[in-house]
């Protein structure tokens, strides 16, 4: 525990300078500034405890070994950018002292990395030095290196980057020019001037260290932070809610809600922060947007956050701000099925910590995984295959950056209540020959009605088509490659997973879930349950290449029928059958010609949206997140 707590507020000058700090931090005032008690140090050194076991701390060796690289890559970007700085006729006197400097942002830099995590950095080099230079003279330079491995440039993305693995440790390298003769070793990147007339993609890539930097000095207590950030993201990991790219949340969104759980209680110990992140946002109103501090004003002219201005910036369903300017919602990927998702695990969070804290059960009980196959009655399961292990990786990739689309329009659909996309990725148990496949399953809620036939071949077509299409203008497309989507039933789970994942069973509270209607045993409300989305005008392209649903009607027995005579879709569900229906990319002919919005969905590099949020916050009540305004 950190030493703050061994004083009590009043004796030492430090201490109530900090208390009077936090009573400033974030939108609102502090819901309590109460001091830890005995139980809550305990309880707190117990949670500690049990992270061990799931290597969420490393060694003093292994954290000297990722300082250690970190350094030999900061000479290596020092060196290319003197030779660069050469190139381009810079006396050599000069380029001795132009400077360049490697900084970490993300799950390191916030100092909550696991074992064998990346490391997210960003190189920054002085105005001469371009991306183009980055891209091709730099990578020429990593080639060279013997601690090099598997390293792949993407400079088309969202957020360009340089990926690889430098002596073991996996690195994420983006870029940015500033507009500057020399970058000394001492600067620091808080400056929003530094971002004056700079080009996009270099604002994104700063943006990552910036916001990060902002969130330690927004928190009113370090270590505490720390300890209840490892905790939350191991939870998040163990329960499938962890995925920027499919819809859930990334590692910079669960800092930000965890730091303001630490603006909200800057006095808690760190087990009780937990206990209060899950009371907070299992009653908060979303979308009510979450901000860690006023937005910045500031006028350089690049977009940021704002509902006011931006009409777009309406239709986000759980909007979290980065704190650095240019803001930016770290949750455009967030749909109705994946904001269900998450809520659901917010209320079941929030029953496990209050009897945690109570002792009447451990905290191996928060970090145990729920059984996503018990849960439904029916999947679509998405295999991505490829003939070798380097295409596949590429393949998988793309294939996973497209399948919130296919969420997005399974919601559309007015007989599916949700359709839950499981992040984990899985083998299939019998492989076909010389192919390599990779697994998403989709656990699908129908309305509850008769027996209902519904197509979702348009939805299908619309995903492989956009896949196919995406590989086309990247220039991806090879031989082997392939996308399949079949309908499964639960009991024709065994044919694609081994047994040990279907006979995984967790109950949490008493509840259980019944699947075929996605309620609660109990009678609470279903997980499932949502309003149909309103259409984001970003999905407007999306709509285009999606036909019009299959119109049902009564039958003369009185069940729902397609409209027809007869059923002539490859893809077609029966809630009340055993059916398996399929479809693969080969079904589609010709890939839907109408162009779709691309977005790069990253992790911690905020990927969409902008316009700032000066949306003032009123008083929380005591111990009433849910009356927060933001």
């Amino acid at each position: 525990m950190s030493a703050f707590w061994s004083t009590p507020p009043g004796q030492n000058a430090q201490s109530q300078q900090i208390l009077n700090q936090a009573r400033n931090l974030g939108m609102t005032s502090a819901i309590s500034m109460a001091m830890p008690k005995p139980l809550d140090l305990q309880k707190t050194i117990e949670l500690s405890e049990a992270l061990v076991p799931h290597g969420v701390s490393e060694t003093d060796e292994e954290l000297n070994h990722r300082m250690e690289v970190l350094r030999k890559v900061n000479e290596l970007a020092k060196e290319w950018i003197k030779e660069v700085s050469v190139q381009k006729n810079m006396p050599t006197s000069a380029a001795d002292h132009v400077g360049g400097k490697i900084y970490t942002f993300g799950s390191y830099r916030l100092g909550v990395h696991n074992k064998g995590a990346d490391i997210d950095a960003l190189c920054v080099a002085p105005r001469h030095v371009d991306r183009v230079d980055y891209f091709t003279s730099f990578v020429d330079l990593l080639k060279k290196q013997p601690e090099v491995t598997e390293l792949r440039a993407v400079e088309e993305a969202f957020v360009p980057v340089i990926k690889m693995n430098f002596d073991g440790i996996e690195l994420d390298m983006l870029f940015a020019r500033l507009a500057l003769k020399e970058i000394p070793d001492n600067m620091d990147l808080k400056d929003d001037m530094l971002l004056k007339n700079l080009d996009p993609k270099c604002v994104r890539s700063l943006n990552g260290c910036r916001v990060t930097d902002e969130i330690l000095r927004l928190v009113p207590n370090i270590d505490n932070f720390r300890l209840a950030l490892r905790a939350i993201k191991l939870w998040a990991k163990k329960h499938g809610i962890y995925s920027n790219v499919l819809g859930y949340l990334g590692g910079v969104s669960w800092a930000m809600l965890v730091a303001r759980t630490c603006q909200l209680y800057p006095n808690a110990a760190a087990a009780t922060l937990v206990q209060k992140f899950f009371l907070v946002f299992s009653k908060w109103e979303w979308p009510q947007p979450v901000l860690l501090k006023p937005p910045d004003n500031v006028n350089l002219n690049y977009p940021v956050w704002d509902p006011r201005v931006n009409v777009s910036d309406r239709y986000h369903l759980m909007p979290i701000i980065t704190p650095a300017y240019p803001q930016q919602n770290s949750t455009f990927n967030v749909s109705c099925s994946t904001r269900a998702v998450m809520q659901e695990e917010f209320r079941q969070g929030f029953n496990m910590t209050e009897e945690i804290m109570t002792g009447k059960a451990s905290w191996d009980k928060l970090f145990e995984p729920p059984n996503f196959f018990v849960k439904y009655k029916h999947f679509i399961v998405l295999i991505a295959s490829s003939s070798s292990v380097e295409d596949q990786l590429e393949w998988v990739g793309l294939v996973e950056s497209k399948i919130r689309h296919l969420i997005l329009a399974l919601e559309r659909n007015d007989h599916i209540t949700l359709a839950h996309i499981n992040p984990e990725q899985y083998d299939p148990v019998q492989p076909e020959p010389d192919t390599i496949s990779t697994m998403w399953f989709i656990g699908l809620v129908f309305k509850k009605t008769e027996s209902l036939n519904i197509d979702l071949t348009q939805d299908i077509q619309a995903f492989t088509g956009q896949v196919h299409r995406q590989a086309s203008t990247a220039k991806t497309v090879k031989d082997g490659r392939r996308i399949d989507a079949k309908h499964v039933k639960r009991k024709q789970l065994s044919s694609y997973l081994p047994s040990t994942f279907l006979l995984r069973t967790k109950r949490v509270g008493g509840m259980s879930l019944s699947t075929s209607t996605g309620s609660l045993s109990n009678g609470t409300p279903p997980v499932a349950t949502f309003a149909q989305p309103r259409k984001r005008p970003s999905d407007a392209a999306l709509d285009a290449v999606m036909m019009k649903k299959v119109r049902t009607r009564e039958s003369a027995d009185g069940t729902r029928n397609l409209e027809g005579d007869e059923c002539r879709s490859p893809f077609v569900i029966n809630s009340n059958d055993d059916s398996c229906s399929s479809l693969s990319v080969d079904d589609v002919q010709n890939p839907f010609p109408v162009p779709v919005e691309e977005v790069q969905p990253t992790e911690d590099a905020n990927d969409k949206s902008t316009m700032a949020a000066n949306q003032q916050d009123t008083s929380l009540k005591d111990d009433n997140p849910s009356q927060q305004a933001v």
